[in-house]
């Protein structure tokens, strides 16, 4: 069963030098006080999975601004142009890896698989140092899984048992990466008691979830 802890004690569990894997699509569906509790620890070190380091002034973004990471694995970074600027100053490591393939990287580690075969980057600068195959006169490169140390996710729901609702579009690369680390947490917007969320609702089921946290609300201040 998950447990529910706080923000500090949840990021207390990140430590430098991690493989860090983070749910979100330029922002929607990205665990924002999670990323900000990260930012504010001041981890550093980190290799970061993503599909993308969000836009500048989101949570996000700021792991790279505050240099908490030294290496990215993500899908494109035009969102952020001082992620475009790390890496053209050799001040930030970045791997640039098709969408579908990096997520078919990450299921495979969560299945358990020794890898993939896609066609995707035959005959361009993503074949080079990889190992290629031929598949009934198709040829093919194996990628392999990509895993982590540490997952941090948002969900819209959740039950005490750790199972997951995510809401819409912000589903994206949550589910998969909650497979795929040895350690997850959930930022979650709702949580109930077990026996509240309808099993056919459930997109990650609690085996996957290690930590809850409860999303706390914004402080609004009136400027008037």
């Amino acid at each position: 069963m998950a447990q529910l802890v706080s923000l500090e004690e949840a990021i207390s569990k990140v430590q430098h030098g991690m493989t860090l894997m983070v749910g979100g699509f330029i922002g929607c569906g990205a665990p924002d006080q999670l990323l900000e509790e990260v930012c504010q620890k001041g981890v550093k070190e980190l290799t970061l999975i993503a599909n993308d380091t969000g836009i500048l002034g989101d949570a996000m973004s700021q792991l790279i601004v505050q240099r908490c990471v030294s290496k990215l694995i993500a899908t494109h970074i035009g969102t952020n142009k001082e992620t475009g600027r790390q890496m053209s100053a050799d001040e930030l490591e970045v791997k640039l890896v098709p969408q579908g393939t990096l997520v078919e990287q990450i299921r495979a580690a969560g299945a358990g698989l020794g890898g993939i075969l896609t066609p995707t980057g035959i005959g361009t600068i993503v074949e080079e140092g990889k190992q290629k195959l031929v598949v009934n006169g198709t040829e093919y490169l194996l990628e392999l899984p990509v895993h982590a140390n540490v997952a941090l996710l948002k969900a819209y729901k959740a039950d005490m048992a750790g199972n997951l609702v995510y809401r819409r579009a912000a589903r994206n690369f949550n589910p998969i990466m909650a497979m795929a680390a040895d350690l997850v947490i959930a930022q979650v917007e709702h949580i109930v008691e077990v026996g509240e969320i309808d099993p056919d609702e459930v997109m990650t089921p609690g085996i996957f979830v290690d930590y809850l946290v409860q999303k706390q609300p914004r402080e609004v201040t009136n400027a008037g």
